[in-house]
């Protein structure tokens, strides 16, 4: 058996704690009043052993292993070219797996279907390999190189504003140097009882002084997701400790920022502690985090937003302390950071004059607003020193950093398609999908699979898939607040085949494996196809589209930027055809991370959604952009595709019935071999059980954008109760207990210059494409739309507004 996370951590540490010549103990509790003071013990000493292995334990509180996963891993890319080199890093209980690259066609295993389809191929990379465990490193932070002008020897100061999220559940470091191997540095931290500390060492002796004056938290209004009350704690406070050498005098303010009669939060304690000197080290300086043996090694992470940390080489008087309060600054400090400059990168800045900038790790959320916020702004552009903070979390991960375990160089002849290298150890298994794509500027298609990776990323490791170590932008982070940020430098657990999620006694096929019953379709009806991601439409825009004659969506491609919208409205506007066979799409904006490349971000406000972002943070820290629905920015997905979102709900879908502009000679060719009575979908379906139209419901809107020659071709309505329309259409007018607008639409409508839409408005179209055999009026359909959008045949009858 290997080592889990935690002993290999106490192993390690271990190994470089022996060469010291004294070891800290960690068995003492800490006191309020007077300041604790602890001395060192023999090195091997039973009690020594023991401290050693509890400071392993506290540098590996942010190492986890993926729950219920022994065997996972990820790629460095979703979207790859011939010739290209692929990464793939792996985590392994088992001392050896095996690797197999393999051709991903139809990826649910439900017996009514045609059930799991694969195909091994020839790889380099094929056969066994090392197995090792590689643990995941959560919690955000702020690292500052070790510098000589950090390392305080004699009296200091450290202040921050914060705003502290989940007090009082552990220490939670807010500016950190402290080395608790050899007792040196100091730090400035909120201690396990949710009171501000000092913590500070002169090599021989530690001393720990802190208020005692626990910070209030409350139960949260809104339930956390998908379950769960945690406390929080909603106020802003001056956080500041000083310590005088001279005197040996140890201070410590927590001051709330707005004042009321006996503040419950308030607390201040000074007192003389015998101590005159602090030892260096040659630890990095975090901010939100303590340091570790390595960069990445952190541990206390702060929950919540910190602004404005700062250093002085003197001990504050209680007047200049004071004097923060009103925005007067003490003049001279060591360091100065101020986060609200260069707010859309990961970069850092020290306005002191010592240049010790830093940069940020495991992507704290930014452009978030202040203790000075004053509601004037929405935009933290229009006034940046509103939004000096940055909001931490004990979970954030934006890099898993695993070491590479092999790599692939993609053959110039191997086929555009979905791909996956397959993992097994035992009875363990996983699958790291990625897609092949022609090589930049080249079609092997006139038809091109548009895979909705962002919206993979949107849900990625959601629906409690992940544990608390990998969220979605779907989930919350352990203190109340939503996930705006997701990365596919971690294991995403439910981008993979075989997957289902269990919903009101149903099965589910969602996303990735979703999308694969139609590129089962498109192989078993003959129909040539290329692969292309969102990631390679958001950063080649139109010229990625022009090649193809038809260009189709997933089941829910729900997420996306606006360089990709405008790059199909180019694409649409130019002649080309888009079969939009899904629901829920093109709905919230999102953008990627323009240096990074490998992080998508949202701010949702105004929508149907699990959390919403709070006043005055709804613009993307990374673009600039404001985030919410595009339907808000004037971009409803009416307007480019003739149907939006208006309803989901977990239970049995339900048929379209032919409306009169299904037998407009425009849309003849669609229902070739379909009867004028028949209805369309009422047949078992891979999602939701039955009928075509499931899940998540579009339907077009004249208001909101829909072309007016638009072909209402079909409408699906009567979906159970559990269904509900969105709540930015809820109105006191539309309220009841049945809402028509509940319903799927089926729209056609053509662009200029030969282009066309065919929409489904339904994300559980798909899975019924394979129902006997194929031979389904779903199928039917589909086929005649697609034949006829990439024969060379424009739309002659065309209608233009």
């Amino acid at each position: 058996m290997g080592w889990s996370s935690g002993d290999r951590a106490a192993s390690e540490l271990y190994g470089c704690a022996v060469s010291l010549f004294s070891v800290p103990c960690l068995l003492g509790v800490i006191s309020c009043s007077p300041p604790h003071r602890m001395s060192p013990m023999r090195l091997g000493s039973p009690s020594c052993l023991l401290a050693l292995l509890q400071v392993a334990l506290l540098s590996a509180t942010s190492l986890a292993q993926i729950p219920d996963h022994p065997l996972a891993g990820y790629a460095d890319h979703h979207s790859i070219q011939p010739g290209q080199v692929m990464q793939f890093m792996v985590s392994s209980e088992a001392p050896q797996y095996e690797a197999q690259l393999v051709r991903l066609i139809h990826g649910d295993t439900n017996p009514l279907g045609p059930g799991f389809r694969e195909q091994e191929i020839d790889a380099s990379f094929n056969g066994p390999h090392e197995g090792r465990l590689q643990p995941l490193e959560n919690g955000s932070s702020v690292l500052v190189p070790d510098h000589p002008a950090l390392d305080v020897t004699g009296s200091f100061s450290l202040v921050a504003w914060i705003y502290p999220t989940s007090p009082g559940s552990g220490t939670q470091a807010i500016i950190s140097k402290w080395s608790t191997a050899d007792r040196s540095g100091y730090a400035l931290r909120l201690e396990e009882d949710g009171s501000v500390g000092l913590l500070f060492g002169d090599g021989t002796d530690e001393t720990n002084v802190r208020t005692g004056v626990s910070i209030p938290v409350y139960l949260r209004s809104e339930k956390a997701y998908p379950v769960g009350d945690p406390l929080h704690s909603s106020l802003w406070l001056l956080a500041a400790v000083t310590f005088d050498a001279t005197t040996g005098i140890a201070s410590v303010y927590q001051l709330p920022h707005t004042v009321w009669p006996d503040h419950p939060a308030a607390g201040t304690a000074s007192i003389e502690t015998g101590a005159h000197a602090v030892a260096d080290n040659n630890l990095s300086l975090r901010i939100a985090a303590t340091p570790g043996l390595s960069d990445a090694a952190t541990s206390e992470h702060f929950n919540g937003k910190i602004e404005a940390p700062r250093i002085y080489d003197r001990a504050l008087t209680a007047d200049e302390i004071a004097g923060l309060l009103q925005g007067q600054i003490p003049a001279a400090p060591v360091a100065a950071w101020d986060f609200s400059r260069r707010i859309q990168t990961r970069q850092i800045e020290d306005t002191s004059g010592n240049e010790l900038h830093g940069h940020t790790q495991q992507l704290p959320k930014r452009a978030v607003t202040g203790h000075n916020w004053d509601g004037t702004e929405m935009d933290f552009k229009r006034a940046p020193e509103q939004y000096g903070a940055i909001h931490f979390h004990d979970d954030d991960l934006d890099d898993a950093g695993w070491s590479r375990s092999f790599e692939y160089e993609v053959p110039h002849d191997l086929k555009s398609a979905v791909y996956a290298a397959r993992l097994r150890a035992g009875d363990d298994e996983d699958y790291i999908p990625f897609f092949v794509r022609p090589p930049a500027g080249t079609a092997t298609s006139e038809v091109a699979f548009l895979v909705p990776t962002f919206s993979y990323l949107a849900y990625a490791n959601g629906f409690g898939m992940g544990g608390d170590q990998l969220l979605s932008l779907y989930d919350k982070h352990s203190d109340g607040s939503g996930v705006t940020y997701s990365s596919r430098l971690v294991p995403i657990l439910n981008m993979r085949p075989k997957l289902s999620l269990d919903w009101e006694e149903m099965t589910l096929p969602h996303q990735f494996t979703a999308d694969l019953h139609l590129v089962d379709w498109l192989e078993n009806m003959g129909h040539s196809y290329d692969v292309i991601t969102d990631e390679d439409l958001h950063w080649e825009g139109t010229d990625l589209l022009s090649p193809y004659r038809v260009v189709i969506t997933g089941s829910h491609p729900e997420y996306w930027s606006e360089q990709m919208l405008d790059a199909l409205a180019d694409y649409l506007n130019q002649g080309g055809r888009l079969m939009y066979l899904g629901g829920n799409g093109f709905y919230w904006v999102t953008n990627m991370d323009p240096v990074q490349r490998h992080t998508v971000e949202i701010r949702r406000w105004g929508g149907t959604q699990t959390w919403g972002a709070q006043p005055g943070e709804h613009y993307l820290s990374t673009t600039g952009e404001m985030g919410g629905l595009w339907r808000a920015r004037g971009r409803a997905p009416q307007r480019l595709v003739g149907v939006g979102f208006t309803a989901q709900g977990p239970g049995r879908g339900v048929p379209f019935t032919r409306q009169p502009g299904s037998f407009d000679p425009r849309a003849s060719f669609i229902f070739e071999g379909v009867g004028d009575d028949e209805l369309i979908g009422d047949i078992p379906s891979l999602v939701m059980r039955h009928g075509a139209s499931s899940f998540e419901l579009d339907r077009m809107d004249f208001q909101l954008g829909t072309p007016p020659h638009a072909l209402l071709l079909a409408t699906a309505s009567g979906h159970p109760e559990q269904y509900v329309h969105v709540i930015e259409q809820v109105y006191q007018s539309n309220l009841g207990p049945v809402d028509t607008l509940v319903k799927s639409d089926m729209v056609y409508f053509e662009y200029p210059a030969g282009g066309a839409v065919f929409a489904v408005g339904s994300i559980g179209w798909d899975g019924c494409l394979s129902y006997n055999d194929y031979d389904n009026n779903v199928s039917r359909i589909t086929d005649n739309v697609l034949r006829r959008f990439r024969s060379d045949h424009s739309n002659s009858q065309q209608k233009t507004p």
